[in-house]
């Protein structure tokens, strides 16, 4: 690199001055991130729902040599044009939540169990948005609307095998966290879904080298979803479809990682690997409008962007 600033005249650096300029150029480059970003602020979303449909997600990078989690990369995804609208960059302590996230009053967030957490969906809710997150059955409390206790695994039993159902709930209070009005919605999953999670369920409990709990096994069986979305606004089988689009975070970050190699970090040193991760999402900006100016060009451009997703048919278990 200083032979290659060198070469265009730039500056005279060895790699050391180089290195210490790179070490301190993570504000400079965060700054540029987040005004890429506050460009992309004002879309619409998709106008059908009258909402801004938004994936979040996170997934992890490591350094080189480390088995671990060394930084995590907190993601959101604008569904109506399939762009990257949100980043945040913590260290291996930085969990999943919802609290990270700026909410618009017309957002509907789209998230994983990972982010099924009381708090969270206050945040959400204080804030005016709506979300469709998927739920543990042990991790989040939920009782009915004038506060008696919820019988889970009482009402999965009562689903029938074909068709998705919902009742409706609020989470459970705490003296930090107000409850939030729900909709659980659950569909049984097929034999073969079944077992394959239980599967799953039995293995990672194998690992912790403790015995399998029965209810989760029996809770394997099931999808379960909750949405702050109104009913007369999503149906059940709506707020299930809506859900499948969460694959498209997914596929985002296994695209930056094997394009743009985004999780093989290079450097030990915490103030490079910020420099570096910043840069590789930053790029990852610019080639996603670079991307869309080429279709705008393009004859086919606007039917492209015009087309159905595919993903929501594909058949994709969720």
């Amino acid at each position: 690199m200083s032979s290659w600033a060198e070469a265009q005249g730039i500056a005279k650096l060895s790699q050391v001055a180089v290195m210490k300029r790179l070490r301190g150029a993570a504000a400079w480059l965060g700054l540029l991130l987040g005004a890429k970003l506050a460009e992309r602020a004002g879309f619409a979303g998709l106008k059908e729902f009258g909402l801004c449909l938004r994936l979040v997600d996170a997934t992890t990078v490591s350094a080189p040599g480390s088995r671990g989690t060394d930084w995590r990369i907190h993601l959101g995804f604008c569904l109506g044009d399939q762009s990257i609208d949100s980043v945040e960059l913590t260290g291996p302590e930085g969990g999943e939540s919802l609290k990270r996230f700026v909410i618009g009053d017309r957002d509907l967030l789209i998230a994983d169990a990972g982010y099924g957490h009381r708090a969270g969906l206050e945040s959400v809710h204080q804030a005016g948005g709506l979300f469709i997150v998927r739920m543990n059955w042990q991790n989040l409390p939920l009782q009915s609307v004038t506060g008696e206790p919820f019988d889970l695994m009482g009402a999965l039993r009562q689903v029938p095998d074909t068709q998705a159902v919902e009742f409706g709930l609020q989470t459970a209070p705490t003296r930090q966290v107000s409850a939030v009005p729900v909709r659980l919605v659950v569909l049984r999953k097929s034999a073969a879904a079944t077992e394959q999670a239980q599967k799953r369920a039995r293995q990672e409990a194998q690992k912790k080298g403790r015995k399998v709990d029965p209810r989760t096994l029996e809770a394997a069986g099931y999808i379960l979803l909750l949405s702050s979305v109104p009913a007369e606004q999503l149906s059940a089988s709506q707020v299930l479809e809506l859900y499948r689009f969460r694959w498209q975070v997914e596929l985002a970050f296994k695209r930056m990682k094997s394009l743009m190699q985004l999780g093989d970090l290079p450097v030990r040193d915490p103030d490079l690997a910020r420099t570096y991760l910043y840069a590789k999402l930053l790029a990852a900006l610019l080639v996603e409008d670079l991307t869309r100016n080429f279709l705008s060009f393009s004859p086919w451009g606007f039917r492209l962007a015009t087309l159905p997703q595919p993903v929501a048919n594909s058949g994709r278990p969720i």
